[in-house]
């Protein structure tokens, strides 16, 4: 009998596998000479393929290797190249013009002022009437556009301030709006080997690239002082350090058991040894510091905490599962909890630091409330009460925000774009037509977003049917970023769509992993039968539960196979997949090349710019 096993991964056509196989009973002694341990729930094989590289010739499942090392590593020639054609394309429509319009726009009135308080105070500041300004955000995002003010100049007629920038002196409009280019073009860069990892495939990262690159909800907000953008890329390089700990983790184990560590031994005999500086998981160390300094841009990445703390204990449960480790809930737990701990204090601790101007300074707002209260002010712990006290005040405003405005919108209308925000307008110039129109409007490249709702909805049943952990990992970022501001909206809280931008790389994910489903496995070489590899079967009649790919020496008709047949008479399933996915991106870089005008306030003669409108007043 075969065990076919599931599905294969559609992007390496890798099937996944149970998470044990019946153990030969033909020796009751390994290849080291010690006894036989086979534990009944664990992932060994009565047949192994034996790798030469392993010590004294020890072999492993290939199903165990192939679950331990989700990803091929060997170097793909072609994979950097092709990344940094795409990062080029996002910084070319990020940068270029990057001054226009001039002035400040939107809420570019407030960061790009607060940004130059903290530049040359260290607290935000209100510089006409010279005192401290009292903000509801972090500063973390301010300090980052301050360092292009820094560099390039600054000017603010309100403020009465002339600045000229220590690297050279541009626009001002270039220099509050340059951090938010580099860091949009950055994730685009994120995007690509992110994508690349989960899937294993660089054609599927790079398409995750020219999406983000490409939409325009993204692009709008690369291209002004906002905050949103910083705290996108914080909270997106948090997810993929925590995939790249996973790999390393999964790594860890595969060599241990290379090196003869026998998982199902209870006890610290079955556990990883410790060893610096390898045992420390310095990837999910820097997470938790991304994770910081995400909240240290607004608060809202507290929602990605919990949901990323499950991912990091369901992976470490998962790679002991595949191991072989008898109780992988506990030992998981065990083993984990120190380590979580400790990321937890270090996010603490970066979220502290990007306040450093306002514990070094005297003149922040509320940095001495105990002793303008009439009360005891202790050093340190004082500061942290008065920090406290603000932190206070900032919550009480954003509770009770129920002002109405012109461009608010509610989470249920954010993916279908039912109120997008206009950044800028203006009919002033000439366009060769009676009337026209400039606008810079936050909304997300139509083809692509109207895509999300669908996509979420493939991928979790793909997610489900093939038991995906990337599936899983997908949609609960993708809740994180979305969920909670529904429970806001029921207190009638004012909201705004670029609320939903951490959420936004997942999205695309979501998108990415369906058109790789869709692609599928490339066409298997032989015209009528597959041929695959599978070791000997056992003396005693009991089957491997390996699945076809994984046997050698064998075989099977093709139908049985877990890759598709080969059909020479007809368009393979793959080819066809490649020709819709492709023409799937080509329709959204098409698209949004029709909306660029209003992403970047070009001037158009009113007729076409209403054209864009396709919702109407809901857009206007």
């Amino acid at each position: 009998m075969i065990d076919r096993g599931l599905p294969a991964a559609y992007d390496r056509g890798v099937p996944l596998a149970s998470t044990a196989q019946t153990a030969s009973r033909d020796s009751d002694r390994d290849h080291s000479g010690g006894p036989a341990t086979d534990p009944p729930d664990g992932p060994t094989a009565s047949s192994t393929v034996t790798d030469p590289g392993l010590p004294g010739g020890r072999g492993l499942p290939a199903i165990l290797r192939r679950r331990l090392v989700p990803l091929d590593t060997r170097l793909d020639p072609y994979s950097w190249p092709a990344t940094l054609a795409v990062v080029a394309i996002a910084a070319v429509l990020r940068l270029v013009g990057l001054s226009h319009p001039k002035g400040k726009i939107f809420d570019e009135l407030y960061y790009a002022k607060d940004a130059w308080g903290l530049v040359s105070k260290g607290v935000e500041w209100n510089y006409k009437d010279n005192v401290a300004s009292f903000v509801v955000h972090p500063p973390l995002g301010k300090w980052m556009i301050g360092i292009g003010e820094w560099a390039f100049g600054y000017y603010d007629v309100d403020g009465n301030v002339v600045a000229a920038g220590h690297i050279v002196t541009t626009s001002p409009e270039f220099g509050w709006r340059f951090s938010a280019a580099i860091i949009g073009t950055l994730s685009v860069l994120l995007m690509v080997r992110i994508a690349r990892r989960l899937f294993g495939s660089t054609v599927l990262g790079c398409a995750a690239g020219l999406l983000l690159a490409l939409d325009g909800f993204h692009l709008v907000l690369s291209r002004t002082a906002l905050l949103d953008i910083f705290l996108l890329f914080f909270v997106f390089a948090a997810f993929a350090a925590l995939v790249v700990d996973r790999d390393h983790r999964r790594r860890r184990w595969l060599n241990a058991i290379e090196a003869g560590l026998d998982p199902s031994r209870l006890g610290r005999a079955g556990r990883l040894p410790f060893r610096l500086p390898d045992s420390v998981p310095w990837w999910r160390l820097l997470a938790a510091v991304l994770l910081g300094c995400a909240l240290g841009v607004k608060w809202s990445a507290l929602y990605f905490v919990p949901a990323f703390a499950l991912l990091v204990i369901f992976w470490e449960v998962g790679a002991r599962h595949s191991a072989g480790v008898r109780r992988p809930w506990r030992d998981a737990l065990i083993g984990e909890i120190g380590w979580l701990a400790l990321a937890g204090v270090l996010m603490v601790l970066t979220y502290l630091a990007t306040w450093s101007g306002w514990f070094l300074t005297d003149h922040g707002y509320y940095r001495h409330w105990l002793a303008d209260s009439g009360k005891t002010e202790l050093p340190v712990i004082g500061a942290l009460q008065n920090l406290w006290e603000y932190h206070s005040q900032a919550y009480k405003f954003h509770t009770s925000l129920v002002a109405k405005h012109q461009y608010q919108s509610w989470p249920w209308q954010w993916l279908l774009l039912g109120r997008p925000v206009a950044f800028y307008w203006s009919s002033d110039g000439s366009c060769g037509a009676p009337s026209c129109a400039a606008e810079i409007l936050l909304l997300g490249t139509p083809i692509l977003w109207w895509s999300f709702l669908p996509a979420l909805a493939a991928l979790g049943w793909l997610g489900i049917a093939r038991r995906d952990w990337r599936a899983g990992a997908i949609l609960l970022s993708v809740a994180a970023g979305l969920l909670p501001w529904f429970w806001f909206a029921f207190d009638g809280r004012t909201m705004f769509s670029f609320y939903a931008a951490p959420a936004l790389p997942f999205l695309i994910l979501s998108v990415t992993y369906v058109l790789g489903a869709i692609i599928g496995p490339p066409r298997a070489p032989s015209p009528a039968r597959s041929v695959v590899r599978s070791p000997a079967p056992p003396v005693d009649g009991t089957t491997t539960g390996l699945s076809a790919d994984e046997r050698s020496d064998e075989t099977l008709p093709a139908e049985l196979s877990s890759r598709p047949p080969s059909d020479d008479a007809g368009v393979d399933r793959h080819t066809v997949g490649v020709i819709i996915a492709g023409a799937y991106v080509l329709l959204v870089a098409l698209c949004f090349a029709y909306f660029y005008p209003t992403f970047v306030g070009e001037l158009l003669p009113y007729a076409k710019w209403s054209a864009r409108m396709w919702l109407g007043s809901r857009w206007i």
